[in-house]
């Protein structure tokens, strides 16, 4: 098994991304245009295992000295 980590925001599959977080605990139910703004608004990363998007951690960051994963 190989992971590919890319912050190539083209490669990010929503709609996979919005059905993991919309059936987790801590954001139920949330709205997808949320996702779309939250991801728009962050640095990105996706994990991916032969094309397919296996992970996906957004950080907040000022781009300088300082990222919240």
């Amino acid at each position: 098994m190989t992971i590919i980590l890319s912050d190539d925001a083209g490669k990010l599959q929503v709609d996979r991304i919005h059905g993991w977080l919309a059936s987790s605990y801590w954001s139920p139910g949330i709205e997808r245009t949320l996702v779309e703004r939250a991801i728009a608004g962050s640095h990105c990363l996706g994990a991916y295992e032969n094309e397919q998007q296996v992970g996906f951690a957004r950080m907040i960051t000022d781009h300088a000295t300082f990222a919240w994963l």
